[in-house]
């Protein structure tokens, strides 16, 4: 979200008080270690955050835990949830150099079974020693078409100064998510707010006090690599979504909260908050505490590790994960006539249109961490995403945008949509050639979700250079409208296996679908 509302930080003194540790011990219910040293803990290794798994295929998956200390992580897998047969997946020694995190690789799953597993964690000078195992399942992906799919979208956690709130149950929609038994989730991106500390109690405008689980690494603006951890570590409090994640896959990708708002390579900071101003510095430490604590998120690419990937999810989907942040130009006012590097990069764009290019599957989702008509201020003259408010020919980073959309006409490639998140609001943009300024491509939608954690944000104006039509919108009327006075959004896609058809419903906290659209396969576009 690229408007942010300042929140005062809390004194350090107030943030270490007794009420932090019994907030975040309730949090945990009652295990205490919200940050507690991981070696000054006594007994046997204990995985109190939870159980994740990730990037999950026909026959593979990516299974995730944290320990509370040195750990040797195994995982055992079932067809069953009585485990009376398994097979022993030994993973790796967990220790300080990833924050006590470590992920496990399944291989040889069956396609289109629900998975059974369990976490053990044992003392690494005396395996004989391990802890309570905690347990997961989720569904490998179908190889057939007849099997249908259906997951969930949204962005936006603890975001603009709201938290984790006891009071109301904490991250509610969490929990509405995992009664709906998708097959996976796709994270849209500010899986954290690294630049958003949080108060202990915040006055709403009614009146009402709204108050935040606190930790020391919720206090202040993230700079450090152990700050970092402990903002994706804060999420983790919360029981719904540990509930969630042992239950659904996710695939995630991150956006500019992660690091700082409306971050680009190689800038630097005027924000006396910041000790550390170089944001490539901050980018880098970010980047390694988000592979930490979410599975599959950073692929290896000789000495690059990168986030831009593609998800296959047997013959009716792939999911092509983007990163928008990584590779993009500076915030600029976006008037530029030639623009190679554009939002995603050369290389990236490059990959994206051969690996479009190759795609069987029928639906090809393009999960975007920034909306593509949507304006998205970034200050008075600058803009955060493509868009920058001229309806005209495409300039600046519409450019890049332009040739994808151009190069999917041409290809006659069938079936892309794009989802995502960022903007605080839930909406359905329709593009069209007849509408825009340019016309070279075929017609597609667009689908916003989020936030799922984190303050409301009035509907973005739309720029009309690929021609959006905004079919649906819903969103508060001013900024910043706490969870505690708007629903929290998240969006659903099913793909019914035997007629190929594609349904998106937007959906508010709460159990309302707000709107529903039925998409057919095998058109160019959409």
């Amino acid at each position: 979200m690229s408007q942010p509302i300042p929140v005062p930080s809390p004194a350090r003194r107030q943030v270490l008080r007794g009420s932090l540790a019994a907030s975040a011990a309730l949090a945990l219910g009652g295990t205490g270690l919200a940050s507690a040293p991981a070696f000054a803990l006594s007994g046997r290794p204990r995985a109190a955050w939870g159980v994740q798994t990730g990037d999950v295929t026909a026959h593979s998956g990516l299974v995730w835990v944290r320990a509370d200390r040195p750990a040797r992580m195994i995982v055992e897998t079932s067809a069953t949830d009585s485990f009376r047969r398994v097979r022993r997946h030994h993973g790796p020694l967990l220790g300080a150099g990833t924050d006590f995190t470590g992920t496990t690789a399944l291989h040889g799953l069956p396609a289109g079974e629900q998975i059974h597993y369990r976490v053990v964690l044992a003392d690494p000078d005396d395996p004989r020693r391990t802890g309570e195992p905690v347990t997961g399942t989720f569904r490998t992906a179908p190889e057939r078409r007849r099997d249908g799919i259906r997951f969930l979208w949204s962005g936006d956690i603890a975001g603009q100064g709201w938290g984790i709130n006891p009071e109301i149950g904490g991250y509610r929609a969490y929990e509405e998510m995992r009664r709906l038994d998708p097959d996976f989730f796709l994270c849209s991106g500010d899986t954290i707010y690294a630049d958003g500390p949080l108060q202990e109690r915040v006055t709403l405008p009614d009146g009402r006090i709204w108050r935040n689980v606190m930790t020391a690494e919720k206090a202040k603006v993230a700079e450090t690599l152990d700050e970092y951890r402990g903002n994706f570590r804060y999420n983790l409090l919360d029981r719904h979504v540990r509930a969630f994640n042992a239950q659904v896959p996710s695939v995630v990708q991150w956006d500019d909260h992660e690091v700082r708002n409306n971050w680009y390579p190689g800038q630097i900071l005027d924000d006396a908050r910041y000790g550390e101003k170089n944001v490539d510095v901050l980018a880098a430490r970010a980047a390694r505490a988000f592979g930490e604590y979410f599975p599959g998120t950073l692929r290896a690419r000789g000495t690059e590790r990168r986030m831009y990937r593609v998800v296959r999810y047997g013959p009716l989907l792939d999911v092509f994960v983007l990163d928008m942040r990584s590779y993009r130009n500076a915030n600029s006012p976006g008037r530029q006539a030639d623009d190679a590097t554009g939002i995603l990069g050369a290389e990236q764009l490059a990959w994206l249109k051969r690996e479009l290019s190759r795609s069987r599957a029928v639906w090809k989702v393009l999960a975007a961490d920034m909306p593509l008509g949507l304006v998205v201020p970034d200050g008075a003259a600058n803009f955060e995403a493509v868009a920058q408010g001229d309806p005209g020919a495409p300039l600046g980073r519409e450019l890049q945008i332009a040739e994808l959309l151009r190069f999917v006409k041409h290809r006659r490639i069938t079936g892309t949509l794009w989802l995502t998140a960022d903007v605080h609001h839930t909406s359905a943009q329709h593009y069209a050639p007849e509408r825009a300024a340019f016309q070279d491509f075929a017609p597609f939608w667009e689908f916003v979700s989020g936030p799922l954690a984190a303050g409301g944000f009035p509907a973005s104006r739309l720029d009309g250079t690929f021609g959006p039509e905004r079919v649906f919108v819903r969103a508060p009327k001013r900024a910043n409208v706490s969870p505690m006075e708007s629903p929290q959004y998240f969006g659903e896609v099913d793909i019914d296996g035997d007629s190929g058809e594609l349904t998106v419903r937007l959906r508010a906290e709460g159990g309302t679908v707000l709107f529903t659209t039925v998409l057919q396969p095998g058109r160019v576009g959409q």
